[in-house]
């Protein structure tokens, strides 16, 4: 089973194709964690596929990745299962050296400041931070159905759908109107 979140790039760095030509890798493989927030996310083992532009940059590798899978989840109305494709970007550089943007030694007072410049690790980048991060800021935190949701309303419980009744607690708002 292969991570398909991790690219070695040791070839890029310093072996015969470390000619300064951008690759694209393509991986599939079972998502190595439940990635996505409380109600939608790509179940642990899930397949998925990475297509990445791998771009050397000297002392770093650009990494320009376009991530499909399927997401499965609860509608947030209904609670009824869903199951919706799955299509994130990123775009990242990691260093080979800490000291790659600034050229001089990492300062202290930054590190922990979420700014750093994540790193090429024995050879090999790990993006599944990078994916984590943009399925928390993509997806929807409460999913519905595509079409409305078939379920009735508990009685008392208003919908916004003008003639209904009003909650007395709220009638004497109506004078601000």
């Amino acid at each position: 089973m292969k991570n398909p979140f991790l690219f070695n790039v040791a070839d890029m760095l310093r072996g015969p194709s470390s000619d300064g030509l951008p690759q694209t890798r393509t991986q599939q493989g079972p998502a190595p964690e439940r990635i996505g927030v409380e109600m939608i996310a790509i179940p642990e083992g899930e397949e998925v596929t990475v297509e990445a532009a791998l771009s050397p940059l000297g002392g770093a590798i650009s990494v320009d990745a376009h991530i499909t899978g399927t997401l499965r989840g609860q509608c947030a109305r209904c609670l009824t299962e869903l199951e919706r494709p799955l299509d994130l970007r990123i775009s990242q550089i990691y260093a080979a050296d800490p000291d790659f943007i600034s050229g001089d030694p990492a300062d202290e007072g930054e590190q922990g400041s979420g700014d750093e410049t994540p790193l090429i690790d024995r050879d090999v980048i790990d993006i599944s931070q990078d994916v984590i991060n943009e399925a928390g800021l993509t997806l929807p935190f409460s999913p519905v159905c595509e079409q409305p949701c078939t379920i009735e309303t508990p009685e008392g419980v208003t919908t916004g759908v003008s003639g209904e009744e009003i909650d007395e607690r709220w009638a004497g708002l109506e004078k601000f109107l």
